[in-house]
């Protein structure tokens, strides 16, 4: 294993570690997703990403949008990590008067770019955003994270299409695949495969791989940060729960309630290698 790949591993980990903090606070909440995309998250802010944790409103920085609004506990621990902000914050998330909402709103958080909510419009906001950097002759990019029950809305499918048309190479989006969303498993609800061959048909780069997986991460967004003239998508295939396997095979994962005896035996597993 390379130093790089265990640097984000261990970065990974201490993310898991603060979402599982954060839930606490509440007693349950999207925390199997929280868990399901650090890997992502880790290899993103720890290997990929420009910016400034000091000054998260450099005009330099890359954006990274987090189009699906309920995985905000992921990005706070994120942020912590990388950190924009004070890992002893993370106890207020989701409190009265706190910075850390539990959907993510930009007029709250230092590092949220965008506020998101209802599904569908991040990779809108995406596109738009990267021709605004294109026009100001910006070499910053945009990272978008949608969820594969976004994939839903037919917004998504238009910025698709809008982005490709307009060559925006700078832009990245990030789609987690956990097959699972509100209303059951995702293919139940409606069945979006083949996606990578759809995204390739829209005229995007497009590769697929185990999100859980940080070598498999780091060597993926290297190839897409390569020059080209197409847009980039990584889908990354995640598990809800992921490194806590009680909460892996979980049946109702979406939105979790987690007993109080049950975060400290959550925060051991987390402890067990892999």
């Amino acid at each position: 294993m390379s130093e790089r790949v265990r640097r984000l591993e261990e970065s990974a980990r201490r993310i898991r570690k603060y979402a599982l903090d954060m839930g606490e606070v509440q007693g349950q909440g999207y925390i199997g997703q929280a868990l399901g995309v650090a890997d992502v998250l880790a290899v993103v802010y720890g290997d990929q990403l420009r910016f400034r944790a000091h000054d998260p409103e450099w005009e330099g920085r890359d954006r990274f949008l987090l189009s699906i609004g309920h995985y905000a506990i992921a990005l706070y621990a994120a942020l912590a990590e990388a950190g924009v902000l004070d890992v002893a914050e993370l106890e207020t998330y989701g409190c009265d008067n706190s910075r850390l909402p539990m959907s993510g709103m930009a007029s709250c958080t230092p590092g949220m770019e965008i506020s998101g909510g209802s599904l569908g419009h991040g990779l809108g906001v995406a596109t738009g955003m990267a021709l605004g950097l294109r026009y100001r002759g910006s070499g910053a990019r945009v990272f978008t994270l949608l969820s594969d029950g976004e994939l839903d809305e037919g917004s998504t499918w238009e910025a698709a299409l809008a982005c490709a048309h307009h060559g925006l190479s700078n832009v990245t989006a990030v789609v987690d695949v956990n097959a699972l969303q509100a209303d059951g498993p995702t293919a139940g609800v409606l069945r979006t495969e083949p996606l990578v061959d759809k995204w390739k048909a829209f005229g995007w780069r497009a590769l697929r791989v185990d999100g859980n997986d940080v070598a498999a991460l780091v060597a993926a967004f290297d190839e897409l940060a390569e020059p080209g003239e197409k847009p980039a998508v990584l889908l990354c295939d995640t598990r809800v729960g992921r490194g806590v396997p009680f909460f892996e095979t979980r049946p109702k994962a979406h939105f979790m309630p987690v007993e109080e005896h049950e975060w400290q035996l959550a925060r051991e597993a987390l402890e067990v290698p892999a």
